[in-house]
């Protein structure tokens, strides 16, 4: 659940009287805080004029694609990956273009075969690290060769998604994209409060935009939301200003429940999971079961009585693997394996 003194921010923003409108791009104190967690954890200074305040992750991915897509544009997007990106792109017109997460690079991109799918009709690329639905990380050397690469293609932006950044394990490290300043004036940074702060429900999100576009996001916030609600900004500035043992303590559980979940799915016969590096998630290859991805869905909650998702859900690439969220219990875990187990 969401951290007290990040509830009692948002109760006391209430009984204060903020209940009017507030800038479309949010608050200044909040884009100010922005800022300052920005360079506390990415090390990067960022302009809070270049910061906006949204509700929820979506709307900075939903702009983004929506600037650059078009019909005979094509947008780069990771399969299997967030459902959103794929959706977004078709509802454009623009074509998407699958870059493929491989498995035995603990989900990450191949740069090299990323860098062979851009041509001149390509606008953005889409990037997620850690990355929903596998948890994948990308090594740094392997991000610095795309940086490099990226350089030859001066049209093409960049989307990055780093809603998972503070989640990672076993001393990895975030590398942000907005650590490369040749690629300043064509980023999009996405982040937000759900995930790292359990602040789902809230819907608090942030995009750090180039100059050359902000003004365009900003407008598209006015004529689409308006603005954050006030209280939740506030409850903002309270859960990056404050303290952050409740997201160690979180990680912590995380970490305790993903060597469970990965001990557990690579006892069931037909399944190969890899250790996820961040987010919380796993992605294991079922193609040993002889299921469809989608099939073996259907077997485990209608049969077994848990709740999963076929990759396929993820983009066909996700064919012949399953997602599971450890965002729970270490019972549950156990006792959903158990009757995974039992059906099989």
């Amino acid at each position: 659940k969401t951290p007290d003194h990040i509830v009692e921010a948002g109760v006391k923003a209430l009984r204060d009287g903020h209940h009017g409108y507030t800038p479309a791009n949010g608050i200044l104190e909040l884009r100010r805080a922005v800022s300052a967690d920005i360079k506390k954890y990415r090390g990067v200074d960022v302009d809070p004029d270049l910061v906006m305040i949204v509700p929820g992750g979506k709307v900075t991915m939903f702009f983004a694609i929506k600037i650059f897509g078009e019909p005979g544009v094509e947008i780069i997007y990771p399969n299997p990956g967030f459902p959103i990106y794929e959706s977004v792109i078709n509802y454009t017109g623009a074509t998407p273009i699958p870059m493929r997460l491989h498995e035995d690079k603990g989900y990450g991109f191949d740069a090299d075969e990323v860098l062979s799918l851009i041509n001149s009709n390509t606008r953005l690329l889409i990037i997620n690290l850690p990355s929903n639905p596998t948890g994948g990380t990308v090594p740094r050397t392997e991000i610095e060769k795309l940086v490099h690469g990226l350089a030859e293609h001066p049209h093409v932006c960049v989307l990055s998604d780093e809603i998972y950044s503070r989640i990672l394990y076993d001393g990895r490290e975030h590398v942000s994209f907005l650590e490369y300043e040749q690629l300043r004036d064509r980023l999009i940074l996405l982040d937000g409060w759900s995930k790292t702060y359990a602040m789902t429900g809230w819907r608090l999100g942030y995009g750090v935009w180039p100059e050359s576009l902000i003004e365009i996001a900003t407008r598209l916030s006015i004529n689409c939301h308006s603005c954050v609600n006030a209280a939740t900004q506030y409850a903002g500035i309270a859960a990056l200003e404050g303290p952050q043992d409740a997201v160690d303590e979180m990680t912590d559980a995380f970490d305790e429940r993903r060597q469970v979940i990965v001990n557990e799915l690579n006892q069931i016969p037909g399944f190969n999971c890899p250790e996820p590096g961040g987010a919380f998630y796993t992605f294991p290859n079922i193609s040993g079961t002889g299921y469809k991805s989608l099939d073996l869905q259907e077997v485990c909650l209608n049969k077994a009585g848990v709740a999963l998702i076929s990759g396929t859900s993820f983009g066909h690439l996700g064919e012949g693997y399953i997602r599971f969220s450890y965002a729970n219990s270490t019972e549950n875990i156990i006792e959903a394996i158990r009757r995974i187990k039992t059906c099989l």
